[in-house]
């Protein structure tokens, strides 16, 4: 059959576009070689190419997800007179509005229309039921005719100086992220850290100075990072008491809105940003997960923009939101690190501290004729600053000690140690605590008094032939003994350990009848509490003495440590605990 007098067949190209944004650049790029071989110019294929791009970004960017699985379907069509480009979509679809505007400069949509309509001769975009057909047509011999209805007025200026603008700033953007975003787990210096980023955001926006301050303790924001040193002054409050709130860093962070500010806004005389006064820029308040970080201000120095010009663009302001927001998230993963070393540093403390205090306890309790002797040490955390010992002097007399070093974790245990190796390396004043806590103190003032720190004690020296006690006290809570029918209180006279340095210490003698019961005990046991926040107390605790109806040491450990457990049952320990039981 023969063909129809100057019926011609034009060059076609056909293919599936996965929905990946990924891969659009790939097409654009397969579009642009098949255009090429068929002799277009160098206007057309870079007018195919952006509008391509945009026309395919748009089909993907609004799949729905029912359609994420459905390729793009693009088609190139050339003859000798124009290039037909077609994408079909399957989203919802819009509609092509009759007349496309360039639209404001703060607007973030709507350029794309724009762009499609003024680098194409002709755009038609046809609704269907389940997908959408996009007709792009560019002329290769003539441009249409001046008033024609093809294509809109192009105003290629404003347009590309604003697109080139907008890529650059984006690429720029992505390119300090990324290199940044390699050297998180390598940074140091922090604040270094935040000046070469917030140097690169600077550039790429094109402000000419940055401020960012950190908050400290809730309320408080002061410099991390700064261009001028100017700005490096005292940090000020945001809230609470003496707040500065007419300052503009102190504005954004209450409000947690972005504060514009111009030559037209008059600052507080005292606001650092007033050593630019007559700029123009902005306050943007950061936050990670609803925390507040701090406060990043840029700005442009006077005179350096037209009155009737924004000081930084929509996309440009997107920019310094997403440069503030990385930022704030290396100082959160910064703030982490450090916790989890801090927190590893503690625990290993807590773990040498804990060796320490065991190695106080004894294995098994020396015990002296006719008398019998329990002891039981709790610790309201892992390591506690309480110890016993019981020193045997000979078969028929024996040193019982309780003590109770002020503060946690590995000092405390360390002069629990001290202590108890002091006192066994002076045999010779077991026998009079008094003397004995003298020569303590003297050895270990310079030690206690330069941490600050300071240690109770109680030293109790029994003679079970004589039947009777010498007791010595530092500071500590008073000796109980139940003879017979009441409950003495001894307390000796005689300050703390470490507290100073020629303390006067007395012993007092006590007489210790049949059946007695004594009991050395640390201030954890006074001071437990209950649900109502009411303590144990000294008076319960003698009533109870005075009222056990056993006679073992060790039925008497048991029944304290379940009286105490049933008084803080809704409270838990509070401070730690140790006693001393001795029956005979």
């Amino acid at each position: 059959m023969s063909e129809i007098p100057g019926a011609f067949r034009p060059a076609a190209l056909r293919f599936a576009l996965p929905c990946d944004l990924k891969q659009v650049r790939h097409a654009a790029q397969t579009v642009h070689r098949f255009l090429a071989e068929q002799g277009c110019d160098e206007q057309i294929l870079s007018a195919c190419d952006l509008a391509l791009v945009e026309a395919c970004n748009n089909a993907i960017k609004y799949a729905p997800d029912n359609a994420q699985a459905l390729p793009v379907q693009v088609e190139v069509i050339s003859t000798p007179a124009l290039v037909e480009l077609r994408v079909t979509d399957h989203t919802r679809g819009f509609e092509w509005p009759a007349r496309v505007e360039l639209p404001d400069p703060e607007c973030e949509s709507g350029r794309g229309l724009y762009l499609i309509q003024s680098l194409m001769d002709s755009a038609c975009y046809l609704r269907g039921n389940k997908e959408n057909i996009l007709v792009l047509r560019k002329a290769r011999l003539s441009l249409p005719e001046s008033g024609s209805s093809q294509g809109a007025p192009l105003d290629n200026d404003r347009l590309i100086t604003g697109l080139l603008e907008e890529l650059s700033s984006c690429y720029e953007s992505l390119s300090a992220i990324f290199r940044y975003g390699t050297e998180q787990n390598k940074i140091t210096d922090l604040s270094k850290f935040a000046r070469r980023l917030l140097s690169d955001l600077t550039a790429i926006v094109g402000a000419e100075w940055f401020i960012f301050r950190i908050v400290q303790n809730q309320s408080w924001l002061e410099v991390l990072a700064a261009s001028d040193p100017a700005f490096h002054g005292e940090s000020f409050a945001f809230r609470g008491e003496g707040s500065q709130s007419t300052f503009l860093e102190a504005e954004a962070a209450v409000s947690r809105n972005v504060v514009w500010f111009d030559e037209r806004r008059t600052l507080a005389t005292s606001d650092p940003l007033r050593v630019k006064s007559g700029g123009r820029g902005l306050v943007h308040p950061v936050f990670v997960g609803g925390n507040f970080i701090g406060t990043l201000a840029l700005g442009k120095n006077p005179g350096a923009l037209p009155s009737t010009a924004p000081v930084f663009s929509a996309s440009q302001t997107n920019v310094i939101a997403t440069f503030a927001h990385f930022l704030a998230i290396q100082i959160v993963n910064v703030r982490f690190q450090e916790e989890l070393v801090a927190n590893r540093i503690i625990a290993r403390e807590l773990e040498i501290a804990g060796s320490i205090q065991q190695s106080l306890l004894l294995k098994e309790l020396p015990q002296l004729p006719r008398f019998e002797l329990a002891a039981l040490c709790r610790s309201a955390h892992q390591v506690g600053g309480d110890f016993y010992d019981v020193l045997k002097i000979s078969e028929e007399s024996a040193l019982l000690v309780i003590a109770d070093v002020m503060g946690k974790g590995v000092l405390a245990a360390m002069f629990a140690a001290i202590l108890r190796t002091v006192l066994r390396a002076s045999p010779e004043l077991m026998r009079e605590p008094a003397a004995l806590l003298t020569r303590v103190n003297q050895l270990l003032f310079d030690e206690l008094s330069g941490v600050d720190m300071f240690i109770t004690a109680q030293l109790v020296y029994v003679d079970t032939t004589a039947r009777k006690l010498v007791v010595g006290s530092a500071g500590h809570c008073p000796l109980l003994v139940a003879n017979g029918a009441n409950v003495k209180s001894i307390s000796p006279e005689g300050m703390p350990l470490g507290i100073l340095p020629d303390t006067v210490f007395v012993s007092e003698i006590v007489e210790l009848s049949p059946n007695c019961r004594v009991l050395l005990y640390t201030d954890g046991l006074t001071e437990a509490l209950d649900g109502d926040g009411e303590r144990y107390g000294q008076e319960r605790l003698a009533a109870w003495l005075n009222e056990a109806n056993t006679s073992t040491a060790r039925e008497l450990k048991d029944q304290l440590a379940e009286k105490l457990a049933q008084f803080q049952m809704k409270t838990g320990l509070n401070d730690d605990q140790t006693f001393l039981i001795m029956t005979g």
